[in-house]
């Protein structure tokens, strides 16, 4: 190869790059150029050619075969392009089926469900000859501020790492490569402020925001890693090769390929200011582990090519870069692949299929907050309301329900002349068509941002003549400053935006019973709403549920559906507690010593649901030696008068370590569905590992000690406690420990009431080894 065919093969071009801006200084960075001229020697990656503008799949896949025959045919090496797309809410293409958002993954507990989501995401993607799938997203939430907020699946580690790592599974069992994304300390950013610097120590990079990245190598074989903006103490990821070399594939074993998150190696010069030129940001990145550019080749062509004929850079390191992307095509059948065949001429990307996955993670998504009874509007056991009034500004907006990286809020707002090419319900249409009885009548009431309170008359009248008051509030889903949370959307302040809280205080007023509905990227400082004086009666809480969010939403306010949901965020208390996390130690929450109180509006972990649980009797092996793996079980029991899933939530604290350890740390979890009066037994098989962290030399282990464990609705409650002594000398943790705790639910019994009103047990049968 020569040098040019060589840089080719590490960078991307960008079909249909213009004037929508999509990613971070889009309109600063250089152009592609034309496709002809820019893949006279190959070319690596062709990107988004799905994703950038509205273009029928059909059409565009029968484009796309014609332009790899070319590659193949008039290139001197004939060598396909590989094409990535984003595919963080599904595939992001015009007619697609929009999922859900990262963190309502995380609110389902259920990376079963995750993985048979991107499954399908993948099967889609692979029909349309895409390859590459950037998502999932494994940054750690630190601070509800950032933006990027809805893109993440949580703020606990385990529960990042192993839905993630679902997805990785999921995605790449249709031949779909996934990216794991942003790597590593994007979400740490100073304040939640955007490409923000990040003052995390190496501690809480290798305890916190890694973990995550780690399961999804060693346990997901996630092929493709994509660097973070972030610069960390000072040292821009995309220069770092202790991280992106030495870690990864050094320590981890990873071999597949480092892609640029989009223009980052420009960043070097142009943001962060370490190289003087883009030829120096190229060297920097090429020799510390980035292998790809994207979205284009500012930086990998002429810039590196001269650095290479001057000397300056070894073009030993271009080979190495070269090697990875090949050796990549091949895993994707890419190098024998002629594109002979026919494209696909009919192709349905919101299938059946489709829409039941989006409605079930939608259903199991959304979280109720509070409720004093209000909820479900209807049931066996009540008739369902005669009038209700459906109000707020995402009551009736099918765009509410979708987050940043849905195609409809991050390119088809470019577009408004074209339908959005898919069925999406609004909150409203769902209540209509759930509740055919009842009279539901709407009003805007407000927009999400701004203060105009002139439509508060017009819903103020339908509450006060209504039974019951719904009214959906939230977000609005963009980039760089169009919308209120998304990529470049970070907040200042976790008030709801607008006049929302002001709309919803006066529905309040007028005596009807309220249901606040949030439709949201990010959880915010609603305390007043939920233990307030004058609180709705009740609350839920959706993180941008999806195409079937509304339908979702309106099932479990009627109660046709029992909401599971649980929060994989913590309920923030107001922006200056920020950051806060569960996972802090003593003197990270409330003291004698502060005058300032952290304490979340609701905990990590809380939900509750149409019928009650207990847990009860948790046991636990008495100890356990260092590096081994220990047994937990606790009894569940449905007590309500309805069906139900409790997430089973078992957490752990290091009553005394050689360094300060959380106060409460999510160990293992399981959903489990029980009819009423139904009990299980849930056990867990724990390597300790689960309770590693770093020494004082930054050394992973396994220490001595007494270990405090508990079972509870959220990571606040301890429903019921045990202890456990791990003994022996200190294991050093390695990549052959165990990283995953493993489920199960044993046989177990249902109580039935007899005719005298004794119970009496039968066995049921025993649900499914996760």
């Amino acid at each position: 190869m020569t040098l040019e065919e060589k840089l080719a093969q590490l960078v991307g071009f960008w079909v249909d790059q213009g004037g929508e801006v999509v990613a971070p200084m889009q309109g600063e960075m250089a152009s592609s150029g034309r496709l002809d001229e820019a893949t006279a020697h190959g070319i690596g990656h062709l990107t988004r050619v799905y994703g950038t503008r509205p273009v029928d799949p059909v059409e565009r896949a029968a484009w796309l075969w014609r332009e790899q025959r070319r590659l193949v045919t008039e290139t001197r090496l004939g060598i396909p392009a590989l094409v990535h797309e984003e595919c963080l809410t599904g595939l992001a293409a015009w007619k697609a089926a929009t999922y859900p958002t990262p963190l309502a993954w995380g609110g389902t507990f259920d990376p079963d469900l995750v993985a048979e989501m991107g499954a399908l995401i993948g099967t889609s993607m692979r029909e349309l000859g895409i390859h590459q799938g950037l998502a999932p997203v494994l940054d750690v939430i630190r601070d509800p501020r950032w933006g990027r907020v809805d893109e993440c699946i949580g703020e606990d580690p385990y529960l990042v790492g192993t839905v993630g790592t679902a997805y990785v599974r999921g995605l790449q069992s249709a031949g779909v490569h996934a990216t794991l994304k942003h790597f590593v300390g994007y979400s740490a950013s100073r304040a939640g402020r955007n490409h923000g610097p990040v003052s995390a120590g190496p501690r809480e990079l290798a305890d916190v925001l890694l973990p995550p990245f780690e399961m999804a190598v060693l346990d997901g074989g996630a092929r493709s890693v994509m660097n973070s903006y972030a610069e960390v103490d000072g040292v821009p990821m995309a220069s770092d090769p202790t991280y992106l070399t030495t870690l990864l594939r050094e320590t981890w074993g990873f071999d597949g390929v480092v892609v640029a998150d989009y223009f980052s190696v420009a960043f070097l010069h142009v943001m962060h200011a370490v190289a003087a030129d883009l030829g120096e940001a190229a060297a920097l990145a090429l020799a510390a582990g980035i292998d790809v550019e994207l979205p284009t080749g500012d930086a990998y062509l002429q810039p590196l090519a001269e650095r290479v004929r001057a000397g300056l850079v070894d073009e030993a390191l271009v080979d190495r870069a070269v090697l990875r992307a090949l050796a990549q095509k091949e895993e994707l059948g890419l190098l024998d692949a002629t594109f002979e065949d026919e494209p696909p001429t009919a192709i349905d990307l919101d299938s059946p299929e489709h829409r039941d996955v989006a409605r079930r993670v939608a259903e199991e998504s959304v979280v109720l907050l509070t409720n004093d009874g209000v909820l479900p509007l209807g049931g066996t056991d009540r008739p369902a309301p005669r009038r209700v009034a459906v109000l707020g500004p995402n009551a009736a907006r099918a765009e509410a329900l979708m987050g940043c990286y849905s195609f409809v809020n991050h390119v088809l707002v470019h577009h408004p002349e074209v339908p959005m090419g898919f069925a999406i319900p609004s909150v409203l249409e769902g209540l209509r068509a759930e509740l055919p009885g009842t009279e539901v009548r709407y009003a805007e009431g407000c927009s999400v941002e701004g203060d105009d309170t002139s439509g508060f008359a017009e819903a103020i009248a339908l509450a006060s003549d209504a039974d019951v008051a719904v009214v959906v509030v939230g977000d609005q889903a963009g980039l760089f400053g169009r919308g209120t949370v998304g990529e470049g959307n970070d907040t200042e302040t976790l008030d709801l935006p607008g006049v929302q809280r002001q709309l919803v205080e006066a529905v309040i007023a007028t005596g009807t019973p309220v249901v606040m509905v949030m439709l949201t990227g990010r959880p915010y400082a609603v305390g007043w709403a939920v233990d307030g004086a004058s609180a709705p009666s009740a609350v839920l809480q959706a993180f941008f549920p999806g195409e079937e969010g509304g339908t979702a939403l309106a099932g479990i306010l009627s109660g046709r559906v029992n909401p599971s949901g649980r929060l994989p965020v913590t309920l923030p208390r107001s922006a200056g507690a920020q950051p806060y996390s569960y996972l802090h130690p003593i003197l990270g929450g409330p003291s004698e010593v502060t005058s300032t109180d952290s304490t979340p509006v609701l905990p990590f972990g809380h939900g509750l649901s149409y019928t009650s649980f207990t847990r009860t009797d948790v046991l636990a092996d008495h100890e356990v030696a260092a590096g081994d793996t220990f047994t937990v079980q606790v009894q569940v029991r449905n007590t309500g008068e309805r069906a139900g899933v409790d997430v089973v939530q078992l957490y752990a604290r290091d009553v005394n370590a050689t360094v300060t350890r959380p106060v409460a740390q999510l160990l293992g979890y399981r959903r489990v569905a029980l009819a009423v009066g139904e009990s299980a037994l849930v056990r867990f098989r724990v390597p300790t590992t689960r309770l590693a962290f770093s020494d004082r030399t930054m050394v992973r282990i396994v220490e001595p000690g007494a270990v405090e464990l508990w079972v509870g609705p959220s990571c606040a409650e301890k429903e019921t406690t045990t202890e456990i002594t791990v003994t022996g000398p200190v294991h050093r943790v390695t990549t052959a420990d165990p990283r995953l705790v493993v489920s199960e639910v044993v046989p177990a019994t249902v109580e039935v009431a007899d005719e005298v009103g004794l119970g009496v047990q039968r066995p049921i049968e025993e649900a499914p080894v996760s």
